[in-house]
């Protein structure tokens, strides 16, 4: 990868309207984007077509690709659409109904009087009990039936399911009997994938052990299809380049490792918009950064702290929790195609729900008849009437004519007043989730620069920045595809977990010996991934808890249970604002990142100028009067350009508004900086 001859870099992330394609040559920093429709039934379909779209615009050939680079939500959409593939499930005897009895909670928002628990993943019918027990602490109570196992291989088959999960009683403190029912099922049933929780998370909790796996198994079918009909594809387009695929925690891993656990790409789309954000802020010498990606229909928010991407094994998709480490992420229901609407008793609200990409906003001019925030935008002059380079026109009038008939009117409203309203209410719903990750985690959000990215993130950042009391804003070069540009960014990674087994306080000793298996594995995976010894590197931690506690905090390990523990509970203060010093700390799990470091492109740097000529000039419509913003082609812009608001930066892939107030700068690195002046 680094040879010359095989410079490029392609990243595709899939949509669910439109391919966003990254090129990049990594001896040079160059870099070229391309969009193509999305193909559902199959997508990749864009997949290739992308590839060749970009190569064509760039004018380089395939066989100069040297690292494919992909983000997919197969998996996702599988577990959120109840479509993935039919599975059994074997778990020990007498804990047929683990999923069944799940936990006590119920989802925050739900009526508690009318909620009613969700269809299983998998029915009793088809959870299979052995015989066979292993106790908290890995001593073995009862030996494994094996005859049992190979009774219920017969049974899966006659049930004509496509994938079998394995998760034994305390899989985590001793994996000798469900390693073993693994492998007697992948004897007896060879054309049916297995999935093992020992293999995808081991640690405690048996309902969210036993969910990762059978989540995992469902969709290992569709996701090993689709992993090879892509390589299959970019074979036969003359691509020899390996296959890498981005997870939930913001590493890639190649196709062999996903086609084991293809559960850890549940999150990976906004997973690689985070890493995308990371490395423009990098490039622009910020390390504390709060991300807001904000799409057609939702906003996905972050908090990067001293350039380190935090992760959480607090995780779920489509309401099942499923905790695997992922990126620490926030998610609501609010974008540009959120549709807004005045209840009977006179109380306007917008989202979650969308007006998707079909018919989309009235001003699209497809039919789309509800105000979405995009014509709000477009009411209050922040976007102008072409769109894409010309290739797409906004129909004003549409818009003005849906904010009215459906907000101002029932509102008794001003048209200005009632657009600036619905831009209002999504902003606050958006500042509520920034909140979460950052003053309910123990963070000033002041102490932060705040980075949008994504269709509609640019149109929002000053004034979400605003409410939060932040004085800094950084908008990436192509904020409309970094999901695309993440992709380029990131480096291998994947977590090696285990929980410690419940016997007694964990020692300095046995902790070392429980990360020496996780450092062989991971040692294993980095050789599979043909990582070199000098980009490899390990970073150990141990999730602790007070004993009594039901979740846990990761803090470093650094060889020693009482620096652990003290770690801990500082941590524990940083996050609740107090301690026990009365307390006994446990330590829990332990987590080994491993990462590969993978050949970074050549930085690019911006030709420096000074000045820059309006393109335009158009209308708008502020709290205290209209007035004139100039218009600014983004790309045309030197570094060192400095632009007082009111201002609209146009770009192919995104616009960025600037507010009275509000003065722009461009870096060297191509990323816009954003200050408040007051």
């Amino acid at each position: 990868m680094s040879s010359a001859d095989l410079a490029l870099a392609v990243a595709i992330d899939i949509g669910g309207t439109f391919t966003d394609i990254a090129l990049q040559d990594l001896s040079t920093g160059e870099s070229w984007t391309a969009k193509t429709p999305s193909t559902p039934r199959d997508p990749s379909e864009a997949f290739l077509t992308g590839i060749r779209l970009v190569l064509e615009t760039a004018g380089r050939k395939p066989q100069e690709v040297g690292r494919v680079l992909h983000g997919t939500t197969v998996a996702t959409n599988l577990i959120l659409e109840g479509k993935a593939a039919p599975s059994a499930l074997i778990t020990t005897e007498g804990f047929r109904h683990v999923l069944e009895i799940g936990r006590q909670d119920i989802p925050r928002a739900a009526n508690l009087f009318a909620w009613v628990k969700p269809k299983r993943p998998v029915p009793p019918s088809r959870v299979l009990e052995i015989p066979g027990r292993i106790a908290a602490d890995g001593t073995e109570l009862r030996p494994l039936d094996e005859d049992a196992i190979r009774r219920a291989a017969a049974r899966c088959r006659a049930l004509g399911v496509a994938s079998v999960a394995v998760c034994l009683l305390h899989s985590y403190a001793n994996p000798t009997h469900e390693r073993r029912a693994a492998a007697i099922l992948r004897e007896e049933l060879p054309d049916i994938a297995i999935s093992a929780s020992t293999e995808v998370l081991p640690v405690i909790r048996e309902y969210e052990r036993s969910l990762a796996a059978v989540l995992n198994a469902q969709v290992m079918p569709a996701v090993s299809t689709y992993v090879e009909r892509i390589e299959r594809r970019l074979a036969a387009a003359g691509i020899a380049a390996p296959l890498l695929l981005m997870q939930s925690n913001g590493g890639v891993a190649g196709a062999q490792a996903i086609r084991r656990a293809p559960a850890t790409t549940a999150l990976s789309g906004p997973a690689a918009g985070v890493v995308g954000a990371r490395a423009a802020a990098a490039a622009a010498g910020i390390a504390d950064i709060i991300t807001v990606d904000i799409g057609g229909t939702s906003a996905d928010i972050s908090l990067i702290k001293g350039g380190r991407i935090g992760l959480t094994q607090h995780g779920s998709v489509g309401g099942w929790p499923l905790p695997l480490p992922m990126l620490d992420m926030v998610t609501i229901g609010a974008g540009g195609g959120s549709l807004a609407k005045v209840s009977a008793s006179g109380t306007l609200s917008v989202g979650p729900e969308s007006a998707g990409a079909d018919p989309g906003p009235a001003c699209y001019g497809r039919g789309g008849e509800r105000p979405t925030t995009t014509d709000a935008h477009v009411v209050l002059g922040h976007l102008t009437p072409s769109l894409l380079g010309g290739r797409m026109t906004l129909d004003v009038a549409r818009a003005e004519a849906a904010v009215r008939k459906h907000v101002a009117e029932p509102l008794g409203m001003d048209l200005h007043d009632a657009a600036r309203g619905m831009l209002t209410i999504l902003d606050n719903a958006m500042v509520g989730a920034m909140r979460v990750v950052s003053v309910e985690r123990g963070h000033d959000p002041r102490d932060f620069v705040l980075v949008p990215f994504g269709g509609a993130g640019p149109l929002h950042g000053t004034a979400l920045a605003d409410l939060l009391g932040i004085r800094r804003v950084l908008v990436p070069r192509h904020p409309g595809v970094l999901c695309a540009q993440g992709l380029l960014a990131a480096d291998l990674g994947a977590e090696f977990t285990r929980s410690l087994p419940r016997g007694g306080a964990a020692s300095d000793g046995s902790v070392a010996a429980g990360f020496a298996e996780l450092e062989e594995a991971a040692t294993r995976w980095l050789a599979e991934e043909a990582v070199p010894d000098e980009a490899r590197s390990l970073t150990p931690l141990v999730l602790a808890r007070y004993a009594g506690q039901g979740s846990e905090l990761a803090v470093p390990w650094h060889g020693s249970v009482a620096a652990a523990e003290a770690d801990f509970a500082a941590a524990h203060r940083t996050l609740y604002g107090f301690d026990l010093p009365e307390g006994t700390p446990e330590l829990v799990t332990l987590r080994l990142e491993a990462r590969g470091r993978l050949p970074a492109a050549a930085p690019v740097t911006l030709p420096a100028g000074s000045g820059a000529a309006p393109i335009g000039r158009q209308p708008m419509h502020l709290k205290d009067g209209t007035r004139s913003a100039a218009l600014y082609d983004r790309h045309a812009l030197a570094a060192g350009t400095v632009l007082d608001g009111p201002a609209i930066l146009l770009q192919l892939d995104a616009t960025t508004v600037l507010p009275p107030g509000w003065q722009a700068r461009v870096d060297a690195s191509g990323a816009l900086l954003l200050t408040r002046l007051e």
